[in-house]
Order: structure tokens, then C-alpha cells, then sequence
């Protein structure tokens, strides 16, 4: 029976013809995507509300812990930001599932994505129920979901080689920043029973997305300098990359959730709190995944 996946023909490529080893991963994950397969429209049985006078968020994953505000905060006012801040967590989970499924679907069965093709649709899918249910928590106990209002880095460069590496690059980045906080808000048995499901639903599909992920910008980036990547280019794709990181990060600290949990003078806080030394070591620490595996392939250096 000859393999499911077939190698990839065009320049823009993921794979050579000889990529046993991706084809294998590939069919991996689409056989465990089939088999953890779920319908979340009846997977979830959503209460009527969730308590206001608990908490949504880790008191650890706030974007106060570590500074000396934590300490200052009532009982009541930090169970509101850890309510705010989940309802912000999810909205950037929309708007970044909107993001990649666009990018994604530009490049689904096209020349040179044949072999992560069959792969494209149970992520495609499995995405798009995330969005559903990350949306449906906003809309059902918030009432909303926080606009995007982050920093719009320019626009990547347009060669097709760079073009994909770098999309598929921040699709990785995303999903790791986001598997981070999904992976301890599901362990955390002091949050409702419905956060603990969703954030446990999302880590088992990202943990195949990131599987894929990893393997895919590692060997874009290799393509890349196969083609004879200048030393001027490779530093313009690590600082993008790095303003990115930056940015996402940065996402997290959103002057209307303070607002909206009582606190005065958001943007004031948001500056304060980016410029918190605790601050920077909290992002290391979320970060650690995504910055050694850019180290290890080569997309960043010491420098970084």
C-alpha cells in the first residue's frame, strides 16, 4: 500500500522527496487527530454561569504575580482581574485562531504543501472548534470578546520561502505561548470545572499542532538556508521574530482588563508592570520552549 502522503513537488516545499521521517510524523498525528477526535458542540455541558466570587485564572498567570500590586490587591478585586484576564487569554485565542486558519487555508493542497496537506484539514478543523469554543466562553459569561488591539508588526517579506517560514514560524510561537498557560490553568483544581475542560481540550489538539509545528519550521528554515540566506536576511527573520515574541507578550497586559476589574489608570499600570524586572523573568519562563527551539535550529543566535 503505497503512503498516504505524497512528497511535495514545489520550489516553496516542505519536504524532499525522501522525507520518510515527516511523512511518518505526519501520519502519526493525523491517526491520533482521528482518534481524539471530539464533537465540541456536544463535548461541552456549559453551566448556566460561572461564580464571580472565585477564581478564572491562576493567581500565578496573572499579569500582576510576582509584583508588589499582587500583594496590594483585596480577595475580591483579584478574583475580578483573574476573571478579566481569562476573558482576555480566550479573546487573543480568537483572534490568533483567526489568524493562522487564514494562512493556513491560503496554503492547503497548493504546490508545495502536498505532503502536510491531509495533515492542513484536521488542523484546520480542529482550530476551528477552538475558536467556537473560546468564543462561546467570552460571549457566554463575559458578554464579549476583547477587540485586537495588538501592535501590527510590517508586513513579512514577500519572497514565498521567507513568506511561509515566518507564518508558520509565529503560528508555533502562538500556539506554545498559549499551550503554556493551557497546560496549568487545566491542572489548577482551584478553577471551575468548565476553564480546567476547555484549557485540557485545547493542550491535547495543540500538543499534535505543536509536534507538526516544530518539525515544519524547522525544515522551512533549512530550506531557507540551503537557498543561500544571506547573514543580513538571517538577522531581518530573528528580529522580526523577536518583535513578535515581544508583541505577543505584550498582548497579555491589556489596559481595558484593568478597567473592567477596577483598577485605575490601565495604561499606567500596563507600562509599569512590562518594565517589572518579575515581569521579564515571568515571560522567560513562558518563553523557554519557543527561544530554545529558534536556538536550536539556528534561527537564533546568543544574541537573543
Amino acid at each position: 500500500m503505497p503512503p498516504r502522503n505524497t512528497p511535495p513537488t514545489g520550489s516553496a516545499g516542505t519536504a524532499t522527496a525522501d522525507d520518510t521521517e515527516f511523512r511518518a510524523l505526519l501520519d502519526r498525528l493525523s491517526d491520533k487527530a482521528t482518534a481524539d477526535y471530539y464533537n465540541p458542540y456536544t463535548t461541552f455541558d456549559w453551566p448556566p454561569t460561572i461564580p464571580a466570587d472565585g477564581l478564572w485564572m491562576s493567581p500565578e498567570l496573572l499579569s500582576v504575580h510576582g509584583t508588589e500590586l499582587m500583594d496590594e490587591l483585596s480577595p475580591g478585586r483579584l478574583q475580578a482581574l483573574s476573571r478579566w484576564e481569562s476573558i482576555n487569554f480566550y479573546s487573543l485565542n480568537v483572534h490568533g485562531i483567526r489568524e493562522l486558519l487564514i494562512e493556513v487555508t491560503r496554503r492547503i493542497h497548493l504546490p508545495g504543501f502536498e505532503l502536510p496537506s491531509e495533515f492542513f484539514h484536521h488542523f484546520i478543523g480542529e482550530e476551528n472548534d477552538h475558536m467556537w469554543f473560546f468564543a462561546t466562553f467570552c460571549l457566554k459569561y463575559a458578554h464579549k470578546i476583547y477587540p485586537d488591539k495588538s501592535v501590527k508588526l510590517p508586513e513579512a517579506p514577500r519572497d514565498p520561502g521567507i513568506e511561509n517560514f515566518l507564518v508558520f514560524a509565529r503560528i508555533l510561537i502562538f500556539e506554545q505561548i498559549v499551550d503554556h498557560y493551557n497546560v496549568r490553568l487545566a491542572a489548577d483544581r482551584r478553577l471551575h470545572g468548565t476553564i480546567r475542560h476547555i484549557n485540557r481540550l485545547h493542550h491535547q489538539d495543540e500538543s499534535r499542532h505543536i509536534a507538526f509545528g516544530c518539525r515544519l519550521v524547522q525544515l522551512l528554515w533549512e530550506r531557507l538556508l540551503d537557498s543561500g540566506l544571506d547573514e543580513a536576511a538571517r538577522l531581518e527573520l530573528r528580529d522580526y521574530l523577536s518583535r513578535y515574541i515581544a508583541t505577543s507578550m505584550e498582548s497579555f497586559y491589556n489596559p481595558t482588563v484593568y478597567r473592567d476589574a477596577g483598577l485605575p489608570d490601565g495604561f499606567a499600570l500596563r507600562r509599569r508592570l512590562l518594565a517589572h524586572p518579575a515581569r521579564q523573568a515571568a515571560h522567560a519562563n513562558v518563553l523557554h520552549k519557543t527561544t530554545d527551539f529558534l536556538h536550536r535550529i539556528g534561527a537564533f543566535d546568543a544574541r537573543h
